[in-house]
C-alpha cells in the first residue's frame, strides 16, 4: 500500500512539471523581447534545473529511509 502512495505522488509531480513555467526577473525580461521558441526553450531549461535538487533530496530521503529500516531489523 505504501508503494502505491509513493508512485502516485511521483506521478502527480511529474504531471505538474509539464505545466509549470517558472521564470526569474532577468529571464522574463529577455523572453519578452524574444520570440515564442526562445521563451519555450528558456522555460524548459529552468524546469530542468529546478528538477535536479528535488531528485537529490529524494535520493537522500530514500537512503535515510533504507538505513533506518536496516537498523531496525
Amino acid at each position: 500500500m505504501h508503494k502505491k502512495k509513493i508512485f502516485f505522488v511521483l506521478f502527480v509531480l511529474i504531471g505538474f512539471i509539464q505545466n509549470t513555467f517558472p521564470q526569474c526577473a532577468m529571464c522574463k525580461a529577455v523572453v519578452e523581447n524574444g520570440d515564442a521558441t526562445m521563451a519555450e526553450g528558456i522555460n524548459n531549461g529552468i524546469t530542468y534545473l529546478m528538477v535536479f535538487p528535488y531528485i537529490l533530496v529524494g535520493i537522500l530521503l530514500f537512503s535515510i529511509y533504507r538505513y533506518n529500516r536496516k537498523v531496525k531489523n
